[in-house]
């Protein structure tokens, strides 16, 4: 089996779009989480999110294509510009050995609002006719593999909150078994509008706090729903020879994947923690199964919600057994909030740079201690220490449940 690197980031984040900026917000524990300002709350008992900020869509794309787009494309295009020329891949790979896993929960939910409210108010002739390729998922990686001409596998992953870290880790396969030489593989959303905000209210998922410092509050016993964020991330997916061959710089090896699915609820998690346990195990084996606990970071899936967060602890407990306690654990969405789709991709990143420059970034606003989320969650302040191996979880809506695993690229 081939062995897989990463080489390139990309990053359009509620706390800064580009890598650089994610990561410094990162490790200084940078809330990105404010009042919406997308559309008018008044009626909505949801009134944060973590809106992405100062994005030009023109730096990656032409004017006639932004037009052409929903933002999640944009988004998506953004994130993966970004990564292909931190790589340099495009000039260094085949065109047909070059591919695009890409995930979304949702896709072009604009879109889709904008073209409905024309259907009813000014009749089936004003629908536009780029309604269908600019809200269904796949144009997210359509549009990237058209950007930078990757001629090979082109698939676009849709597993809810678990997309982006399923879209790595099926990309990590499929290079490991020789399919592709490179694969930009990533999330997106783009969904902070007033039908998914009242539908995720309604559904009982999300915060109606109004204090943005403590909103989003993984593992916290305040907890009480997730803030609905929005971005991309993008990682270049490469096999090692390859890489090597062409003088890459390597952030990371791939170096475990676990899938599993809870078969339990559409939107609870199962408390037995059996199935997300697994995906934990399964990843975690395949990486080797040997690190120190104290040199083992986790980016947990992190939602902030009641039942999410003391569900991923249980699972975290049933894989590592007491040595759940020295690991490192901490979740990023305290910062950014929930980008859905684009989750996993971009705490992906984070974990890659964790492994790079041996820092855990914080869990902030982390207060009052819940006795069954009673792990080390990195409160407050990032962490200099040794990370030989970073674990990034994700469990999405309908049981979906992800694990990936990097660690430092050894020659």
């Amino acid at each position: 089996m081939k062995r897989v690197v990463i080489t390139g980031l990309g990053a359009i984040t509620p706390v800064g779009c580009t890598v650089d900026t994610f990561w410094q917000s990162l490790k200084n524990g940078k809330n990105g989480i404010d009042f919406i300002t997308k559309f008018d709350t008044e009626g909505f008992t949801a009134k944060l999110a973590g809106e992405v900020k100062d994005f030009d869509p023109l730096l990656y794309m032409e004017k006639g294509d932004v037009r052409r787009t929903d933002k999640f494309v944009q988004y998506a295009v953004g994130a993966a510009v970004q990564a292909v020329e931190d790589s340099g891949i495009a000039e260094n790979v085949a065109p047909e050995r070059f591919g695009v896993y890409f995930g979304t929960g949702i896709g072009g939910m604009d879109t889709f609002i904008t073209e409905h409210n024309s259907l009813l108010n000014r009749g089936p002739q004003r629908v536009s006719p780029m309604f269908i390729p600019k809200m269904i998922s796949n144009m997210g990686a359509g549009n990237i593999a058209i950007k930078v001409g990757a001629k090979g596998p082109c698939i676009s992953v849709s597993t809810a909150c678990a997309s982006g870290t399923t879209a790595i880790g099926e990309a990590y396969r499929a290079i490991k078994g020789g399919y592709a030489d490179a694969i930009i593989a990533g999330g997106v959303e783009a969904c902070v509008n007033p039908l998914a905000v009242a539908g995720f209210i309604n559904c009982m998922a999300l915060s109606e706090s109004t204090d943005k410092g403590a909103a989003s509050v993984p593992f916290d016993a305040r907890r009480s729903g997730f803030i609905m964020g929005e971005g991309a991330g993008a990682l270049i997916v490469e096999e090692y020879e390859h890489a090597v061959k062409r003088g890459a710089k390597i952030y990371a090896e791939v170096k475990g994947y676990g899938s599993t699915c809870d078969a339990f609820h559409v939107t609870a998690p199962d408390d037995s923690a059996e199935a997300s346990a697994r995906a934990i195990a399964d990843c975690y084996k395949e990486a080797g199964a040997d690190f120190n606990p104290e040199n083992i970071y986790i980016n947990a899936h992190g939602t902030s919600t009641p039942l999410n967060d003391k569900t991923e602890t249980k699972a975290i407990k049933n894989v590592f057994g007491e040595d759940a306690y020295k690991l490192h654990v901490s979740s990023t969405k305290s910062m950014t909030g929930h980008l859905l789709g684009a989750a996993g991709a971009v705490e992906g990143i984070a974990a890659v740079l964790a492994v790079r420059d041996n820092i855990i970034p914080p869990t902030i606003g982390y207060k009052e201690a819940d006795p069954e989320c009673d792990l080390d969650y990195t409160p407050n302040n990032a962490l200099n220490t040794q990370v030989d191996i970073a674990l990034s979880n994700s469990l999405g809506f309908g049981g979906h449940n992800a694990c990936v695993a990097f660690v430092k690229c050894e020659d």
